[in-house]
């Protein structure tokens, strides 16, 4: 290959795929050659001029794989076909893009949602966590007793193990949570890990032991029913 092939190469221009639009594919379940196809439309104007002989040199597709594209993007509700005069007066065809872009706006928001949704649980205090695992407002003496366990240097990630665990057997107020951070700091827990890793070792016991009494019963000895 020459030079003056080589720079001609670089001349022909190129376009950007932004990172954001990238993730989007998946979530769009676009193959990757149609969603190829409208990050190279999405370069030119909103309203596109149907120019297939432009399009089909410049991707070096066939006629026929450019239309199974444009068909698949427009039942999915990506582009739109639309017929209109151009400058001259000429009834032209045109693509448009606005449903692409309406698409990824959507996305957009909901990105934004959910950031909001994650921002507004961080910003929850210890007391609404519990009040909203109670299912009803905690009392000043309630959160005296909240308090005191922070004092007492309970991790907030206990405080809500504890209380997993309280609305887990039926009930709904603090003494019942309170006997089990007791129990728990008697044990030397002092993070829900912890916990999780002291249920672990007792179902794996549990599990042990039914397998010994299991091969320990006496078959010959039993009579049935």
């Amino acid at each position: 290959m020459n030079l003056k092939k080589f720079m001609d190469i670089f001349k022909m221009g190129n376009f950007v795929v932004p990172l954001y639009l990238y993730q989007l594919r998946q979530h769009f379940s676009l193959p990757l050659e149609e969603f190829m196809f409208l990050i190279y439309l999405s370069n030119f104007e909103e309203q596109i001029p149907f120019d297939s002989l432009k399009f089909t040199k410049q991707l070096h597709l066939s006629l026929q794989d450019m239309m199974v594209y444009i068909d698949h993007l427009t039942e999915e509700g990506f582009l739109e076909m639309s017929v209109s005069k151009n400058e001259k007066g000429i009834m032209e065809e045109y693509i448009c893009l606005k449903p692409f872009y309406e698409k990824i706006e959507q996305c957009l928001m909901e990105d934004i949602t959910d950031t909001e949704e994650v921002l507004n649980q961080e910003k929850k205090t210890i007391y609404d966590k519990v009040s909203e695992g109670f299912a009803r407002p905690i009392s000043s003496i309630e959160r005296e007793i909240i308090s005191s366990w922070v004092e007492n240097g309970f991790q907030e990630e206990l405080i809500l193990a504890a209380l997993k665990e309280t609305v887990f057997n039926g009930v709904s107020n603090l003494r019942y949570m309170d006997k089990i951070l007791y129990e728990w700091n008697k044990k030397g827990y002092k993070r829900a890990e912890d916990v999780l890793l002291s249920k672990q070792k007792y179902q794996e016991k549990q599990r042990k032991k039914e397998k010994l009494e299991l091969f320990d019963y006496d078959w010959f000895d039993d009579d049935g029913e």
